[in-house]
């Protein structure tokens, strides 16, 4: 019992170290992560069979949990649900190019576009967002925008401009001042901001894809389906955390010589146990922490249990809200609310 003790106890704080680590200096350290809660749970069955054994070994995994206090706190929260919150309404969402889902629970004879013209939000981004100038029906930024008096900030990353088109979009009630991009990247991937003059103050609005971690879920359903696909798959998440760790750097270095506090919001395609969630944590507060509830489970897929769509803003912004509507099932990934207020916001 001493050396598995030590052995768990040794693997934790190797585990909880790597997300400090960049994968440019260590390529394989982006798989680390997701081991995390699985030495999590052993440290707290551990803890419990040493005390109940009057083991002084006990203070080992107490040691390692209060070490990794912090990955309890973006795992779990249980702030009240607050959904009168008075502030700046956001929202995010990877539309999945608005693709209709016939499973969907959302109102019959409803589409996701409606949907989304129905959301009080302020602001609302979009990743993998889909344009189509040639049938009305499908012109969101028509529906989403002019018709509904928003303001909009749209970027292509693919398709052709005058006829369909795909890539990431701000839309916004208040006065767009200044937007741009931060950085291109293969298929639907990138990074916008757009300025919004809210009363009499500017905040700065980012809206990131991160690369994709191009994995077949579908893949993954059974058994057979792991046996085939996860030596890929393995791969695939080793060069996606590569490259986000490139993108997160040009992004940050955008984000930390903002003149105005800002909100970032997105597809982050990270876990919260991982260098590009915690490098972000250092300067920037994250919604979900400070007002989520529950797992706050974003993705839509077999692998229900990932959170990567994420939600971060300067720390003059406080989040009095956050939500995840898993009851809108039309993309593979579910939409993120969140409301902000500042002091002089109500003035």
């Amino acid at each position: 019992m001493k050396i598995i003790t030590w052995l768990i106890f040794v693997a934790s704080l190797l585990l909880f170290a790597s997300v400090y680590i960049s994968p440019e200096y260590f390529q394989y350290v982006g798989l680390l992560p997701f081991f995390i809660p699985l030495i999590l749970v052993l440290n707290v069955l551990l803890l419990i069979i040493l005390i109940l054994s009057w083991r002084k070994l006990s203070f080992l995994p107490l040691f390692a949990l209060l070490i990794g206090y912090k990955f309890f706190l973006a795992t779990f929260q249980i702030h009240p649900k607050n959904e009168e919150a008075v502030g700046l309404k956001v929202l995010t969402y990877n539309a999945h190019m608005f693709f209709d889902n016939p499973k969907s629970e959302v109102a019959p004879g409803s589409n996701v576009l409606s949907w989304l013209q129905n959301q009080p939000a302020d602001v609302k981004v979009f990743q993998e967002f889909y344009q189509d100038n040639t049938t009305p029906s499908r012109d969101a930024i028509k529906i989403l925008g002019k018709n509904s008096n928003y303001k909009v900030s749209y970027h292509i990353t693919d398709g052709n401009p005058s006829k369909k088109s795909n890539g990431l979009a701000i839309f916004s009630k208040y006065p767009i001042i200044n937007d741009g991009k931060v950085f291109d990247a293969q298929g639907t991937n990138g990074a916008i901001f757009a300025d919004i003059l809210v009363k009499n103050d500017t905040i700065r609005i980012y809206n990131t894809h991160l690369e994709s971690m191009r994995i077949n879920s579908d893949g993954l359903e059974n058994l057979e389906g792991v046996k085939e696909n996860y030596r890929q798959t393995l791969g695939k998440l080793q060069r996606g955390s590569l490259a986000r760790s490139k993108q997160l750097k040009v992004l940050l270095e955008h984000m930390n010589n903002s003149p105005h506090p800002l909100i970032l919001m997105g597809d982050l395609n990270e876990i919260p146990y991982s260098y590009t969630y915690f490098k972000l944590g250092e300067n920037y507060e994250n919604a979900f922490e400070n007002a989520g509830r529950g797992f706050g489970f974003t993705y839509n897929r077999i692998l229900f249990f990932l959170r990567i769509d994420h939600i971060f803003s300067s720390q003059k912004l406080k989040a009095v809200q956050f939500k995840t509507h898993r009851e809108v099932d039309y993309s593979d990934h579910y939409p993120v609310s969140a409301t902000f207020t500042w002091e002089g916001f109500a003035e």
